[in-house]
């Protein structure tokens, strides 16, 4: 059995967490980026910072962990400040909702993998995403 992580060791656990180009968007720009599509990431001009957008084709993918973005399939919520948590997973939440209907509201495509997605269903994924980008450029071509 593993022991009880410090306090100390916590803060240093948890200030290494990276908030960009983490490994799950770096698993999914370069398979996208393989197949032969050019993008953007952490575009800050765009509302809610997507991971991966295109704005030629109105089209942003944001990559969400199940643990900072409460999957209701995989989040255990930490047993030390449960209340700081569960206020924050909350918000996130409710922030990746407000993101997502400003996109939907504005016609744009937008894509959300969850990190079990990518971690079962990787191909699937990848393809989901580059027959929506060329959907969205062969939209863009015909106008």
């Amino acid at each position: 059995m593993s022991r009880k992580r410090t306090d100390k060791e916590n803060f240093h656990v948890t200030s290494s967490i990276r908030g960009k180009n983490t490994k799950l968007e770096q698993t999914i720009s370069k398979a996208i980026w393989r197949k032969g599509f050019r993008y953007r990431k952490n575009v800050t001009s765009l509302y809610g910072k997507p991971d991966i957008a295109i704005k030629k084709y109105r089209l942003v993918i944001f990559i969400d962990s199940c643990f900072w973005h409460g999957c209701s399939l995989h989040y255990k919520q930490p047993t030390k400040n449960p209340e700081y948590w569960r206020n924050k997973i909350n918000r996130n939440i409710q922030r990746d909702h407000e993101v997502s209907q400003h996109y939907l509201e504005k016609n744009w495509k937008l894509i959300r993998i969850w990190e079990h997605d990518i971690n079962h269903n990787f191909e699937h994924i990848i393809n989901y995403v580059c027959d929506l980008i060329k959907t969205s450029k062969e939209q863009y071509y015909i106008k």
